[in-house]
């Protein structure tokens, strides 16, 4: 029998802002279609958590009220994050859990939240919200599309998840979007990221199932409906502002 993926859907109550459960449902029904086993654990702010008990973790975005309480209950265990995260445990963090991998976050009133600095990067307030449709290339995703509603400039020294083709990305400035670290993927993109993007939903999968050492190929799915939602936000909302 198959061993069970494990995923973490890590403070629910707090950080699902942008519909993020809709990047958990993604990669529980595209298990699930392959018949592959799956459960996911809610992870609440006052429950234990243990990083070794999960095979690919998700970390939300919240706003700065949400991101300032959750960043105080992750940096109790920050040894841990940087020992799993080293390790290579898949994550993807979106948005506030996003700029919340890094040093700090710097918020308008310039009081910094500390981060769980697993990542070389920072960010800080702008003065205004960086907000549309995005578009971005990457060389391993292909094109991915969502939409961004961010007030934070991120920075950081490692690759990026993708280049901008449509949208400001992580700081409007430097025409990158998102992180890529060992098995971390970080970005802005949202609303939510996974359904209209297939091939990235996959690949997460695919490592989760590798870093959980369950050898079962992914065998490809009719991804027709997937693929009309993504190619409507490119031709509808992303190429027509052109």
């Amino acid at each position: 029998m198959t061993k069970t993926l494990s995923i973490a859907h890590l403070y629910p109550e707090l950080l699902n802002l942008y519909a993020d459960k809709g990047n958990i449902q993604t990669l529980v029904r595209r298990c699930e279609w392959r018949g592959i086993p799956v459960a996911v654990t809610k992870v609440g702010i006052h429950d234990t958590l243990d990083l070794s008990q999960y095979d690919l973790v998700l970390l939300g975005g919240g706003s700065d009220r949400e991101q300032e309480l959750v960043g105080r209950t992750l940096r109790e265990v920050r040894k841990e994050w940087k020992s799993a995260v080293e390790s290579g445990l898949p994550l993807l963090a979106i948005c506030g859990g996003y700029q919340l991998l890094g040093e700090y976050y710097q918020l308008p009133d310039g009081r910094k939240v500390p981060g769980l600095e697993v990542l070389d990067l920072i960010t800080v307030a702008g003065t205004s919200r960086l907000i549309g449709n995005i578009a971005i290339e990457s060389p391993e995703f292909g094109t991915v599309v969502g939409f961004e509603n961010h007030g934070g400039r991120t920075t950081h020294q490692h690759a990026p998840l993708g280049f901008i083709t449509k949208g400001h990305g992580n700081n409007g400035e430097d025409k990158q979007e998102g992180v890529r670290y060992k098995n971390v993927l970080g970005t802005y993109i949202h609303g939510p990221l996974l359904p209209k993007n297939p091939r990235l939903a996959d690949f997460i999968l695919e490592t989760a199932l590798s870093y959980a050492h369950i050898d079962v190929p992914l065998e490809p799915l009719d991804d027709s409906l997937e693929l009309k939602a993504h190619e409507a936000v490119l031709s509808r909302r992303i190429l027509r502002q052109d």
